[in-house]
């Protein structure tokens, strides 16, 4: 008697378990709600001393001679990169990906891009807007900046840990990492997970998703860094 009422709660148990959550993960697979409350975690911050890294101030001018500060950046998601115009290498690549995620987020209004020059002395405003041009800039929060050398260099490689620096014995005159910062709209640095669960921290800009499609080498992640500035867009 006692094994038949075991068996009659068990099947209550299942009964309404199935009533009340098997409909609401059907409506979850429908609107792919599972995949971006489960699978796609938020994406994580930049932690230095126990606190949550920002974008350090800076203040340049940009292709329009306009002052442009990370001030002016706040309430947008942005990609910060470091490169300059003549760059006869991965600079093409870098901007040729920045181009594409333009065109993947122009209809909003909150995303933007910051390229700052590591070539001051050559890139002034009007080189800068020319460049801009030609390369289909359209994006009215994408900026070109410059400024000065120090200040760029002390941004980079010290405020962003992001490697640039002058040698007359690469192509070019100038080397750099070729990697992009996803900042989120109140300027700290986000990035998502890798392996072991710890943050990429910076999105590599020199590989085409073409290019990574075709080749055994080193793996493409604009793929993942569009995913990534939906879900910073999104929060």
């Amino acid at each position: 008697m006692k094994k038949n009422y075991t068996y009659v709660w068990v099947s209550l148990v299942i009964l309404v378990f199935g009533i009340i959550f098997i409909p609401r993960i059907i409506d979850r697979i429908q609107n792919n709600t599972i995949v971006d409350n489960d699978r796609m975690s938020r994406l994580a911050y930049i932690d230095v001393n126990g606190k949550h890294r920002k974008v350090p101030d800076f203040s340049f001018i940009n292709q329009d001679s306009l002052l442009i500060t990370n001030k002016d950046y706040l309430g947008k998601v942005y990609v910060v990169e470091f490169f300059f115009t003549t760059c006869p290498s991965i600079c093409r690549v870098m901007n040729k990906n920045l181009v594409e995620l333009q065109e993947e987020f122009k209809d909003f209004k909150n995303f933007g891009v910051a390229s700052i020059t590591i070539n001051p002395e050559h890139d002034t405003p009007m080189v800068l807007k020319a460049y801009a041009e030609k390369h289909g800039v359209t994006n009215l929060d994408w900026h070109f900046l410059t400024g000065s050398r120090d200040d760029i260099y002390e941004l980079a490689n010290k405020g962003f840990y992001i490697f640039a620096q002058e040698n007359d014995e690469v192509a070019g005159g100038f080397e750099h990492s070729g990697m992009f910062a996803l900042i989120d709209k109140n300027g700290f640095i986000r990035s998502r997970l890798g392996p072991e669960n710890n943050p990429i921290i910076y999105y590599r800009g020199a590989i085409t998703e073409e290019q990574g499609k075709n080749t055994e080498g080193e793996k493409e992640q604009i793929s993942i860094l569009k995913e990534d500035i939906k879900k910073l867009l999104a929060e």
